[in-house]
């Protein structure tokens, strides 16, 4: 495994430990307010290693077949980890998070079956405009469950009306970018098939 490719492998443990630290939520009496800075961090280090392997890749000359593969399914594992856990925790929708799910169990197939014939596909341009647009949901759905945790200190203060104006506004978009990264990936989705139907062909 190459260095890049080990860069790579940190989100995929990095995935686990986000939904694991998360559900210490689950624990009765027990104080919340340590998962913001920690969960920031995982999702952030999780974030830059997706911009630092490409760039290790290319400086190092160690771009392959193997990394295009394997830096798609990190992605894939952090993201789809961020989303079941904000989809099990009511800030996401189910629907949606079914549909991207579905979406990427069919690009696996694709792939398998481009691989067969000697192609290894990696991210194409929508997928990485779907990645972003994804990062962009996670990170509007953590601020919604840091909203939850201090909510209790803004009503307390007596911020109860500004409180109740933010989380309108951050629950909302969450779930708005997150409904927009589902249809980004379904775009994407056909990109990919017309890719394999045109190397099918061959």
């Amino acid at each position: 495994m190459k260095a890049a490719d080990k860069i790579t492998t940190v989100r995929i443990v990095l995935a686990p430990a986000f939904f694991l630290l998360f559900c210490f939520n689950k624990f009765p009496g027990l104080t919340l307010i340590w998962q913001i800075p920690v969960l920031a961090v995982i999702f952030i280090v999780a974030q830059l290693t997706d911009l630092l392997d490409g760039m290790a890749a290319r400086k190092l000359g160690e771009v392959s077949d193997f990394g295009k593969l394997f830096d798609p399914f990190a992605d894939t594992v952090f993201q789809i980890t961020v989303f079941f856990t904000f989809v099990m925790h009511g800030i996401l929708p189910m629907a949606p998070f079914l549909l991207i799910l579905y979406r990427e169990f069919a690009i696996l197939f694709i792939r398998n079956l481009m691989l067969r014939k000697g192609v290894s596909m990696g991210a194409r341009i929508g997928g990485k405009i779907k990645t972003v647009v994804s990062i962009i949901a996670g990170a509007f759905a953590l601020a919604v469950y840091y909203l939850e945790i201090l909510a209790p200190y803004f009503k307390s203060a007596g911020f109860e009306d500004l409180f109740s104006l933010i989380y309108l506004i951050f629950s909302r978009s969450a779930v708005y970018i997150f409904i927009l990264a589902v249809v980004i990936s379904l775009v994407s989705f056909a990109d990919y098939l017309r890719v394999f139907r045109k190397t099918a062909g061959r």
